[in-house]
């Protein structure tokens, strides 16, 4: 596992600069890498995951935590990232939709979602398919647990019914 630190352009801890000592410190391990960062302390952890690290399936969404698009893992728990303070998650383990599965290997959810035609424009899909795999953790023992589990990921292209097979065939539903 490596250890990355975030400094600025020419490398520098940044001394001297008022702006940056207001930052404050915040180690934690996202998609299996340790990372030590100086970060706002208003600094959400969506905002962290893409404008720091430049990790960019999660997505700003409604901004609000109501669409799912910026849907992360924390501890194996999906929750709106929009929303999250990154101070808040200091030793967290994180994961973005760039830790699951990979291009010669997906997350069986990752193939579900592409056999099941379960995304259109593509947006809001890393959230989806990281919603889905917490909510397989839940055990969801019907399609309308399914739904009810996925009800706080919005789809704007209307894949629902392809998204609910998907998580369906996974679950084994």
């Amino acid at each position: 596992m490596s250890t990355h630190t975030n400094t600025d352009a020419a490398g520098s801890r940044n001394a001297g600069n008022p702006i940056v000592e207001q930052r404050i410190a915040l180690a934690m391990t996202i998609n299996g890498e340790r990372y030590d960062l100086k970060v706002m302390p208003t600094a959400t952890l969506l905002d962290v995951i893409r404008d720091e690290l430049g990790l960019t399936g999660a997505k700003k969404g409604c901004d609000m935590g109501g669409c799912g698009a910026c849907t992360v893992l924390v501890a194996g728990r999906r929750i709106a990232s929009c929303l999250a303070l990154a101070a808040s998650f200091s030793e967290a383990d994180v994961t973005t939709i760039e830790g699951v599965g990979s291009a010669d290997r997906l997350h069986p959810m990752q193939a579900a979602f592409m056999r099941h035609d379960a995304l259109q424009c593509g947006y809001c899909t890393p959230g989806q398919i990281l919603s889905a795999i917490a909510l397989l953790s839940e055990n969801p023992r019907s399609i309308e647990e399914i739904r009810e589990g996925m009800s706080g990921n919005l789809c704007r292209c209307g894949a629902y019914t392809n998204i609910i097979a998907a998580i369906a065939e996974v679950a084994g539903r």
